[in-house]
């Protein structure tokens, strides 16, 4: 929100206060507590009739150092609050103070102040301001409507990108932007967006997350062009910053703060087909898709029901519609036999013809209005209300329809909605209605995690979940809603994706070929290839089918070349998934997550790294044409062997049957044997595609499990199916043209020099020189040209 009229006035009715000093300070061994008046104090008397703010000062975890800043602090707590980790209140500082400096210290961060000059807190790591709170940084506001916001600025250095804010379809780079984080149902075309979250990540090496709730107002460099701004109407204001210095590492405690995302099931990265939403289907319509999907050799894992698996009017009543499936738990039992898991759409709203209004409205489970009424609209469903999550009844309910569904074979569901929530309400816990009101969706979903936790396993739990806010990256799948089917869109779609990974959330998905509209055949392939080289895959759409077979042969064939291929790469993608949950690195990353010292990685938005060692550049051009970047070092095309040099942008055009995925120089990427599905032992029968680094040294990427050994070499961790640990290590060391590869799995396995001319016991392959390998180690000789 902007306060000022330009740089010297304030807008008409508008009152600024900001901390101009430090009146006193209270140091204890672990926090800092500073008084600052928000005028000058030249004598005594200047210490009556103004305000004091409160400046409180401590460290919830190494590396992080939060900042309360309150005004008056006698108002009753605020429902709801971020769930953070046990111990946010709790000590990793250490306070000095000698004269009138103070300093206090977490890690190799440092927040310092001098109680004897102008106003300022600089946040300081390795020698350096990362960013500091100066002259009009703290303080509040008043508007002509008596309302009272809290309010911060961080200084921006030259050059300085901020990037996050949750999925947000505006330009990747936030400098210039003004963002209001409040949950809508906007699609991927507007400023709005799904998922909102207050966490922004600097290229400096520091993240900032605001602890509230509610609507947080940023100004991102477009009111006072070298600052962050942001404010709550509300009398404090808590925010952390927290140190890298990498992004990998930001995101890594600010995950480690806010959570991190459970393990979703391997079954959940094959292939998923959808109904789509208003199209016409039933039984026969499935099975015709199914025997479709199979007749075409393209593997399918999850068959999704959208809306109209429920009777219209009636959603959601969670009954299958019998005039359309007049046998759900047989149709349900026919799909389990051939192999397919089932999804079902679900949404947190319950239409007033559902059985279950009634219901709701006399248990008192559906959110009321202050007079005590149901509150409803007729927006999407007729006289609908909705499920207040507040209740704990009410969510036991909600779960209680929803366990009826996993008895008949369901086994997981999409969350949609859960944004269009009022505030002219009143919660059944009592909870403030401008917090609740982005934090409902985390509700919906925890209700719904939680339950499918319950009844099918650590490790079982998976959603398809549209909205979100801090922390609901612990229940995943994300999707980035309803976008057009256009390249445009596509590009929108990615773009949103990278800023929601630059905000905590390991796993996202997206409609392939776009949700709005029927996509052209061009369009559809090259969605195709986007979608399964991402975390998650489906295909959905709005009133016309994403059948591969409507878009032509080609589209079939592209389908079902690029579904196999990410079945092969499930022993790499599955550990990229372990890393998500175990520090909070996401499947999809922005470039600039594994290359921030590049200053040319730092604005992309059109590709992306998959994992530690593979590049994806979809294509987003009717003929074919691509242009994207590579960093430093020579990177090999996975799909023809073709080699690029960085760093610097390549322009090339590509047939359907590829695009730009790049393995990143001196990578050991594991590809499994099996093409058929996503679970399989991936160990049995792997294959090392060993690719040749520019100057001979292998490096280790590909943590947690293998660590980062001493000398040129690289550990390649198989993850297990369950995720529990490694089920083989494979450690690759090159000598000159000597490979070395030891292991101690019992398994056979394969290592493909790529680009090397077999000898020895090597066959040649299109992409360079095969080995077979019985267990133990193996020394190879390769020819690299």
């Amino acid at each position: 929100m902007k306060f000022t009229d330009g740089y010297w006035q304030m807008r008409p009715g508008v009152t600024a206060s900001y901390a101009v000093s430090v009146a006193d300070a209270v140091v204890a061994d672990d926090r800092l507590t500073l008084y600052a008046p928000v005028t000058q104090v030249n004598h005594r008397g200047d210490t009556l009739n103004g305000p004091l703010l409160t400046v409180e000062c401590w460290s919830p975890a190494e590396g992080v150092i939060g900042v309360r800043c309150t005004h008056h602090g006698g108002g009753v707590p605020r429902r709801p609050e971020f769930a953070l980790a046990s111990g946010a209140e709790g000590s990793h500082a250490k306070v000095v103070r000698e004269g009138t400096a103070i300093e206090l210290t977490s890690g190799d961060l440092s927040l310092k102040t001098d109680t004897d000059a102008p106003w300022q807190l600089d946040f300081t790591a390795g020698g350096q301001t990362l960013t500091s709170v100066g002259r009009r940084g703290a303080g509040f506001m008043t508007d002509a409507e008596d309302r009272h916001f809290m309010l911060a600025q961080l200084a921006l250095g030259v050059g300085e990108s901020v990037y996050g804010l949750g999925e947000r379809f505006t330009p990747f780079v936030k400098n210039g932007q003004t963002v209001d984080l409040w949950q809508a149902d906007g699609g991927t075309s507007s400023e709005q967006a799904y998922k909102n979250v207050p966490f922004h990540l600097s290229s400096r090496g520091y993240g900032v997350f605001v602890n509230h709730p509610g609507k947080v107002s940023y100004e991102m460099g477009s009111e006072a062009v070298g600052r962050v701004q942001f404010s709550v109407e509300d009398q404090s204001l808590e925010f952390f910053v927290i140190h890298g210095p990498s992004p990998k590492e930001i995101l890594a405690r600010y995950t480690a703060l806010t959570g991190r995302p459970a393990l979703p099931p391997a079954w959940s990265f094959g292939l998923w087909l959808s109904t789509s939403f208003t199209t016409s289907y039933d039984e026969a319509t499935v099975n015709r898709f199914v025997q479709g999907m199979a007749d075409a050799e393209i593997p399918l894992s999850v068959f999704h029901f959208d809306c109209f698996w429920m009777r219209e009017y009636q959603w959601c009543d969670f009954v299958w519609d019998p005039d359309v499936f007049p046998d759900p738990d047989g149709m349900l039992a026919r799909l389990k036999e051939q192999g397919l898991r089932v999804c079902v759409w679900i949404n947190p709203y319950i239409a007033q013809k559902s059985a279950l209004f009634a219901e709701g409205m006399a248990e008192g489970y559906l959110l009321k209005k202050p007079d005590g009424g149901v509150w409803q609209w007729d927006r999407w469903q007729a006289g609908m209300g909705l499920v207040d999550f507040t209740n704990p009844a009410a969510r036991e309910w909600y779960a209680g329809k929803l366990r009826r569904l996993l008895g008949q074979g369901v086994d997981c569901f999409k969350t949609d909605f859960g944004e269009r929530v009022p505030v002219d309400v009143a919660w059944h816990d009592g909870s403030d209605p401008e917090r609740m009101h982005n934090y409902y969706t985390q509700l919906y979903n925890e209700t719904v995690f939680d339950l499918l936790l319950e009844e099918r396993g650590e490790g079982e739990a998976v959603l398809f979940a549209r909205s979100a806010t801090a922390g609901g990256q612990r229940l995943p799948v994300h999707w980035g809603g309803d976008c057009e089917s256009t390249f445009d869109a596509m590009a929108e779609s990615l773009r949103g994706g990278l800023s929601l990974g630059l905000s905590g959330f390991g796993f996202w998905s997206h409609d392939i070929g776009g949700f709005e509209g029927t996509p052209s055949p061009a369009v559809f392939k090259r969605w195709v290839q986007f979608g399964l080289l991402s975390s998650h895959s489906r295909l959905h759409g709005s009133k016309s089918y994403r059948v591969p077979w409507d878009y032509g042969e080609e589209a079939v064939a592209v389908t079902r070349s690029f579904t196999r291929l990410k079945h092969q790469l499930m022993p790499y993608l599955y550990r990229s998934a372990t890393q998500a949950r175990d520090t909070g690195t996401p499947v999809m990353r922005a470039m600039l997550l594994d290359f921030p010292d590049d200053p040319a990685c730092r604005p992309l938005d059109r590709q992306y790294m998959l994992g530690d060692d593979l590049l994806v550049a979809p294509v987003f051009t009717e003929e074919g044409t691509v242009e994207y970047y590579v960093p430093e070092g020579t990177w090999t095309n996975v799909l023809t062997g073709t080699q690029v040099s960085g760093p610097g942008w390549q322009h090339e055009t590509h047939g359907f049957e590829t695009l730009p995925l790049l393995a990143r120089p001196g990578s050991v990427i594991p590809f499994g044997a099996g093409s058929e599905g996503p679970e399989y032992d991936w160990s049995d029968g792997v294959t090392l595609r060993v690719y040749a680094p520019a100057d001979s040294d292998l490096t280790d990427r590909h943590g947690p499990y293998g660590g980062r050994p001493e000398g040129g070499e690289v550990v390649t961790s198989i993850p297990a199916p369950d995720g529990s640990g490694a089920a083989a290590v494979f450690t690759t060391r090159r000598t000159g043209d000597e490979i070395v590869v030891e292991t101690g799995s019992e398994l056979p396995w394969n290592v493909l020099l790529v680009g090397a001319s077999a000898t020895g016991d090597g066959m040649a392959d299109p992409l360079g020189a095969l080995y077979a390998c019985p267990a133990g180690t193996h020394r190879l000789t390769a020819r690299w040209a």
